[in-house]
């Protein structure tokens, strides 16, 4: 618990077999994480027999998608804080303290990992990633008259139960490109936000996405054309993306 709040984690996995046991193991050293929630996307063979090594909860979600699998964690997480991250090691658990110590006055806290004093070594947030998030970020900032952003595809997030509750209904994006969905949903429903850096560092394995150029960039264009949908109240025209 944290300020007498329980804290739901919810890691979704698709690619993550050779890290999901210490990023569990790391953010369960912490002692305050009340409900871990492994979200199993169809991921790769033996996935399952890492996260039984743990005390996490493993939830089986076979409509593929990074949406369709935070969705399902969202609906599932039982706890009053709700802490959202990838379990491939690129992020570190004690970072969480970091998003927790804005949760009494904020609604939402997002990470982001293009501040270039948090890009460690090794990690993979290249030229055209880092300034490629830093685009559509600002873009979306602009069109929305936001607080300051600097990336939109950082995964590591904290919402209040009550805030999802309110937003579930209204999230459709199963692909990819659902955490701008997010985070753009959560501006015009007027929630109280902020974005803050965290540390991002190499990854075991090899991303899906960010590990071939081409689906980075297609992703990257899809984003731009849903923030620009959302901000003219086209979405449903890009929801099947």
């Amino acid at each position: 618990m944290y300020n007498n709040k329980t804290i739901s984690l919810i890691l979704p996995t698709y690619n993550e077999k050779d890290s999901i046991k210490k990023s569990i193991e790391d953010f369960e050293a912490l002692g305050i994480i009340d409900e871990i929630i492994v979200i199993n996307n169809n991921a790769a063979p033996g996935t399952s027999e890492e996260v039984s090594q743990t005390r996490a909860k493993e939830i089986l979600e076979p409509i593929q998608g990074y949406g369709s699998a935070i969705m399902r964690g969202l609906r599932e997480a039982k706890g009053d804080l709700i802490v959202i991250c990838e379990p491939d090691d690129t992020f570190i658990a004690m970072d969480i303290y970091k998003l927790l110590s804005y949760s009494n006055d904020l609604d939402i806290v997002y990470g982001t990992r293009t501040a270039r004093n948090f890009i460690w070594e090794g990690a993979n947030m290249g030229f055209l990633l880092r300034w490629g998030n830093v685009f559509v970020a600002k873009m979306l900032e602009v069109l929305f008259n936001t607080n300051q952003l600097s990336d939109v595809g950082c995964t590591y997030r904290l919402v209040h139960r009550d805030v999802i509750n309110q937003m579930l209904p209204y999230l459709k994006v199963k692909s990819n490109f659902f955490g701008p969905e997010m985070m753009v949903r959560g501006y015009l429903m007027k929630f109280k936000c902020v974005q803050i850096p965290v540390n991002y560092k190499d990854r075991i394995g090899v991303s899906s996405v960010t590990g071939d150029m081409k689906k980075a960039v297609v992703l990257g264009f899809q984003m731009i054309f849903l923030i620009i949908a959302m901000r003219f109240n086209i979405q449903k025209l890009l929801f099947k993306l």
